[in-house]
């Protein structure tokens, strides 16, 4: 009688593919990790540094402070304002623009991209140097015409219509080059025409053809005009307005506690309403 010798078990291999993906989920874990570290370790020794003291030890009084703080609440709103107009400024600009330049003259994609691209090699403060510049020779060359009533117009402390313009141009690659990337996603050209041949209008076209398959891009354009105009200093601080930035900045020598806590909030309202926008853009999309 033979008996049968033992099969030795075949390992099992773990298939190429699934090793490879369970090591760019580590790798992408460890670099969510990182970049973690990198963000909250600052934000929360700046939190700690406002709400601790020798004298007094923790305490959230520079918080119940802040609402009450000469400035902030018109500071803050005028910022908010400023950006709402920059937003819709710089989007009825650069849009319909790339639009038309999408159906009617391809040849000038590059030439757009340059000019819109441009600011970014412009230092901001030779920009403000050129605005102030310009301010004041208009005031002079103006001063006889009805031209210079408008000139004083737009440089009200209430509200600075130059400060939109400039954010504008501040603005204008990071817009366009969100915009570009939402309009390579579809195909212009066969939207346009298909929705003109059912007769509608330019208007309609626009606003519920176009608009609504740029949602994403249209908010991430909405935010990052957003964030430049709460973070900038430069230009409002050289031409002599006071938005939300100045503000910080001003009261940062008397109250560092208060300055700090004014940042930190701002930072925590901009991240929350960066989740909230791109929330709500992936939930339209897979709606």
């Amino acid at each position: 009688m033979t008996t049968l010798a033992p099969v030795a078990p075949v390992p099992e291999t773990v298939p190429s593919g699934q090793a490879r993906t369970g090591g760019s989920r580590l790798w992408r874990r460890f670099v969510l990790a990182l970049a973690g570290i990198y963000f909250l370790v600052p934000l929360g020794a700046s939190f700690w540094f406002t709400i601790y003291n020798e004298a007094t030890g923790v305490s959230f009084a520079p918080y119940a402070e802040l609402w009450t703080a000469e400035g902030f609440l018109s500071s803050l709103l005028l910022s908010l304002g400023l950006a709402v107009a920059t937003i819709v400024l710089v989007l009825l600009l650069t849009l319909p623009a790339m639009i038309a330049v999408r159906l009617a003259a391809p040849r000038l994609r590059p030439v757009m991209e340059v000019v819109c691209t441009l600011p970014l090699v412009v230092p901001p403060i030779t920009f403000v140097a050129g605005i102030s510049r310009s301010l004041q020779v208009g005031g002079e060359v103006l001063a006889p015409t009805p031209f210079w009533a408008t000139l004083i117009a737009i440089q009200d402390q209430d509200f600075p219509l130059v400060l939109v313009f400039a954010y504008v141009i501040l603005v204008l690659p990071f817009v366009y080059r969100s915009l570009d990337a939402g309009l390579r996603t579809m195909d212009v050209r066969t939207l346009v025409e298909a929705a003109r041949n059912l007769g509608a209008s330019w208007p309609y076209v626009m606003f519920r053809v176009i608009v609504p398959n740029l949602r994403s891009a249209l908010a991430s354009a909405s935010f990052l005009t957003l964030a430049l105009v709460l973070g900038e200093y430069t230009v409002a601080s050289i031409l002599g307005y006071q938005p939300f930035a100045v503000w910080i900045v001003t009261i940062s020598g008397s109250k560092g506690q208060l300055s700090v806590a004014v940042s930190v909030l701002s930072l925590l309202l901009t991240w929350l309403l960066l989740l909230t926008i791109s929330g709500g853009t992936r939930g339209r999309r897979s709606a």
